[in-house]
């Protein structure tokens, strides 16, 4: 068995996008591995009767932008880590991109996290970390961040 050498996250910039870096990270350190980490975003676009809305090419900017910074703060948080830490930023379907991003960078291993969401919420939004998974063609490791105890 090959050890990974290239660890690709996804990361929405959630909690339990968090919490799969962080554990890539330390997978990473472990296997004297590299990591990198992706988000990919989708423009939006909103259908009305007469037509349809595009985002404008400002809003596409300042969405790029702040993914861009996103990916720049989670790195800089875990710099001291002692893993060298790539950043991709893609504009498309998001489970796309991951695979299409993990094969240009051959990837090893794909590791994303799971909000765990479920019934009409799942159904209604739909799971990037269910299409990874399907549709990989390489090993994903998931991480679930468990809701926060409510009683504390």
């Amino acid at each position: 068995m090959n050890l990974p050498k290239r660890i690709l996250v996804a990361t929405d910039f959630s909690e339990s996008a968090d919490a799969a870096f962080d554990y890539a990270v330390d997978l990473a350190k472990e296997l004297r591995a590299n990591v990198i980490l992706l988000h990919a975003y989708e423009l939006p676009i909103y259908g009305f009767p007469s037509g349809a809305l595009v985002a404008s090419a400002e809003m596409a900017s300042r969405i790029m932008t702040g993914a861009q910074e996103g990916l720049d703060a989670a790195c800089k948080a875990r710099a001291n880590r002692g893993v060298e830490i790539a950043q991709v930023v893609r504009q498309g379907v998001a489970w796309e991109e991951v695979h299409r991003v993990a094969d240009e960078m051959n990837a090893d291993l794909i590791v994303i996290g799971t909000h765990g969401r479920q019934g009409i919420a799942r159904a209604f939004l739909g799971s990037v970390a269910e299409k990874i998974i399907r549709t990989a063609t390489r090993p994903v490791l998931t991480v679930h961040q468990p809701p926060a105890n409510k009683n504390a």
